[in-house]
């Protein structure tokens, strides 16, 4: 085959077929085609566009660009849930946990952060000793036993999609729905996931800016799982506000460990046993979301669930002693509160600026490959709809050095307005996608 001639059959809107996008993914992959010839392939399918048919052959050359797990000799299915980025999105982090003590098992791979959406690795590596680089044999070792597994992506798992994006994040072509779709759904196939609850996010301080284009994502996600023989749903979450009140790694960690333990904030508690619900529905736990909702609920109560997680970062080399104190999590240096300038309730809280803030702060990456500080961040004190007095605490900054504490300071200041009347803000979970 010729990739020149395949280049230029996409930039005729063509459709390619298996061979093809196998050959180019194949090629790409082992570096017998340059960047140059592969960027032209992504702007031409940014263009373009791509079928259902080529999306779905596109994602399982990608899945088996590097080694795929066979987890069916392990556990008897998979689950996974993959959120699209958003401020605050801890979720991984109380919702694996929480259905695997319902009886699932969960194996995901996750990522390091970039720009103003956090990664679960950089939360989960505010543990002491947590790696997220596992050998496929400890992989499945650790699935058998415990049942939950969370790593980052290697070059044996599916390592197309991580020369691709990086390739995608330098070209312009990120947007692309075929390619967001094809890289989130790789990673699931190349991990031998079988239920995927997708949580697409959709406002201010997501990718997905309108409700419009969050249904042709979530559409998108759950028409080529269910081309490639797996089950998926999408919920499309609402992201016009940070997600629960901490913002910053070791922040939200301690939110998460909260929330396991039965007291975390309400829309953070809400949408973990959301997704949580339909990851039971995908693997026939319950016969409804109420049903489903409420058996988790009682997982919370319990405390089966923050043992789960206690066994992911045990067997995954951390030290597991800040599950039962927190304190024992990185700490920043300082700890100011913000207080509200005005008298009002809160009718905005921009989520962009609350995340890049976190990241000026130190809690994320402006590079790729960067360190992050895991101790910084914002905990949101108050959020929209919420009433605020003159001098009341807005919010919490966690900062390492008083200047990086005023320029969050007068950030977040900016992120807030303010309004006379009560504010009826919109519900978490805006519709399903089955």
């Amino acid at each position: 085959m010729n990739v020149v001639e395949i280049i230029a059959k996409k930039r005729d809107g063509e459709a390619l077929s298996a061979e093809e996008l196998d050959f180019l993914v194949q090629g790409f992959t082992r570096g017998d085609i340059p960047d140059y010839q592969a960027a032209a392939w992504l702007m031409a399918v940014y263009l373009r566009g791509m079928s259902t048919d080529e999306t779905a052959h596109l994602t399982h050359a990608m899945a088996h660009s590097g080694r795929t797990l066979d987890v069916a000799k392990t556990v008897p299915m998979v689950v996974d849930k993959h959120s699209t980025g958003g401020v605050g999105d801890k979720t991984t982090l109380v919702v694996a946990p929480l259905v695997v003590a319902a009886g699932l098992a969960v194996a995901k791979i996750s990522g390091h952060g970039l720009g103003f959406t956090g990664g679960t690795m950089d939360k989960l590596e505010s543990f002491p000793g947590f790696t997220s680089e596992l050998s496929p044999a400890r992989f499945l070792e650790n699935l058998a036993r415990y049942r939950i597994v969370v790593v980052g992506q290697t070059p044996e798992l599916a390592p197309a999609d991580g020369r691709l994006y990086a390739l995608r994040d330098v070209t312009a072509t990120i947007s692309s729905i075929p390619l967001i779709a094809s890289s989130i759904v790789s990673k699931k196939l190349a991990v031998g996931a079988s239920g995927i609850v997708f949580d697409v996010k959709v406002g201010t301080g997501a990718f997905m800016k309108t409700e419009a284009e969050a249904l042709e994502l979530a559409q998108t996600l759950v028409d080529l799982t269910k081309k490639l023989g797996k089950r998926a749903t999408a919920v499309i979450s609402d992201m016009n506000q940070p997600l629960g009140r901490a913002v910053g790694n070791a922040l939200e960690v301690k939110e998460a460990i909260d929330t396991l333990n039965g007291g975390g904030p309400a829309d953070f508690t809400a949408h973990c046993l959301t997704i949580g619900a339909h990851m039971l529905l995908l693997a026939g736990e319950a016969e409804n979301e109420q049903e489903a909702q409420e058996k988790l609920e009682n997982l919370l109560a319990s405390g089966q669930a923050i043992a789960r997680l206690r066994d992911l970062v045990r067997a995954q080399g951390g030290d597991t002693a800040p599950i039962e104190d927190p304190t024992l999590l990185p700490q920043a240096s300082i700890a100011h509160t913000v207080a509200s300038p005005r008298e009002g309730y809160v009718s905005q809280l921009n989520p962009m600026e609350v995340g890049l803030t976190a990241v000026d702060l130190g809690a994320g990456r402006k590079k790729k490959g960067e360190p992050v500080d895991h101790a910084v961040g914002v905990v949101l004190n108050k959020k929209i709809g919420e009433r605020v007095r003159t001098g009341e605490t807005l919010c919490t900054i966690h900062a390492q050095s008083q200047e990086a504490l005023e320029r969050a300071e007068a950030r977040l200041l900016g992120a807030y307005s303010w309004q006379g009347e009560p504010v009826d803000f919109s519900p978490s979970a805006y519709r399903i996608v089955r």
